[in-house]
């Protein structure tokens, strides 16, 4: 699927698109926009000439907007996937102010009735689309009006995956404010429990994308919202596929990574298993894994070698029982001040 539009694509991986035929442009010298309109916009060519509405939203003129919509036309339109002036890509009002960072527009347009969960062609919504951009303003607009903070199944990426493949903490603390899924990315649905791919099937984790750009505070922020510290890409990591050499869990994929002791602190401290990791020193020759960190190294080693604290071990157990949707109520509890900061991590 051909793209353009500029920075107003919003996508930074190829989207896995589910329901949509794969058709090529046949006709040499056929317009490609006007052939992209033909295919996947709402109306027919003849019905979508008029396209301030679209064009307003992209330029963020908040005044147009409000006098377009006034007429039942416009009205009747607000959701319609179209090309705009400088667009390529068909989507609707929302989504193209959403991606250009026009948050008054975003909230007038939602009060006014756009939908903020429907799709672009590449199955992204406007949350997702602000998320990329790293318009903050929006993403907090599209949340507070019911988005869905996981995005869509129908785009092979989140909203969370992104903010924390980036490092934008600040997105993605109101992403998990808003119940966003922290762990894996649930879009690509389940996968055989025995795969040939090892480490690279970590890759759609949240907390494996943080670690692998080292991106600290994004780190620690999913760890304390509930991400699995043991995570594999299916689930929890099998003893048995170990066993085979095909599986790999996250305190491996940060000592590989040579990610900084500081993750590796975390991960134990939130109850990472260090026996899941099929070795305890790495390879003399080096082959398949980056330097390891020497501190990081050294709290692995001594992880295997010391049991844990019973603290430890219960504060552990109950986050796990409160499970991830109910840790953000742990502040209310009729607990110690001193309780509540163990429990969240926030006694350090």
């Amino acid at each position: 699927m051909a793209d353009g539009g500029g920075d107003l694509d919003g996508d930074d991986d190829p989207p896995n698109i589910i329901g949509y035929p794969v058709v090529t442009v046949s006709s040499a010298g056929r317009n490609l926009k006007e052939w992209l309109q033909e295919q996947f916009c709402d109306k027919p060519l003849e019905q979508c000439e008029d396209m301030r509405l679209h064009n307003a939203a992209y330029v963020g003129d908040l005044d147009t907007l409000r006098h377009l919509l006034q007429d039942n036309t416009f009205q009747r339109r607000i959701n319609e996937k179209s090309v705009w002036c400088c667009g390529w890509l068909p989507c609707t009002p929302l989504r193209i102010a959403a991606t250009a960072g026009h948050s008054e527009c975003v909230r007038f347009l939602i009060g006014q009735g756009a939908e903020v969960d429907l799709v672009d062609v590449k199955g992204q919504t406007a949350l997702y689309v602000a998320v990329v951009n790293g318009h903050l303003d929006c993403v907090r607009i599209l949340l507070e009006a019911g988005a869905d903070p996981n995005g869509s199944r129908h785009h092979r990426s989140t909203p969370v995956y992104h903010a924390a493949r980036v490092g934008r903490v600040d997105i993605l603390r109101e992403l998990i404010r808003y119940h966003a899924d922290v762990d894996v990315d649930h879009q690509l649905g389940p996968r055989p429990l025995f795969s040939a791919r090892t480490l690279s099937t970590l890759v759609v984790c949240p907390l494996y994308i943080s670690a692998a750009y080292h991106h600290l505070p994004c780190f620690r922020l999913l760890l304390q919202a509930g991400a699995n510290p043991n995570y594999n890409y299916g689930g929890p990591v099998s003893r048995e596929a170990l066993g085979r050499g095909l599986a790999s869990c996250l305190l491996d994929a940060a000592l590989r990574h040579g990610c900084h002791a500081d993750f590796v602190a975390l991960l134990l401290d939130h109850g990472a298993n260090p026996y899941l990791v099929p070795w305890e020193e790495p390879d003399r020759d080096g082959a398949g894994r980056t330097k390891v960190d020497p501190e990081a190294l050294r709290l692995f080693q001594e992880a295997r070698r010391h049991p844990c604290k019973l603290t430890h071990l219960c504060r552990t157990c109950i986050r796990r029982a409160l499970g991830k949707r109910r840790l953000g109520a742990i502040p209310s509890l009729p607990l110690p001040d001193a309780l509540k900061l163990f429990l969240l991590h926030e006694d350090c």
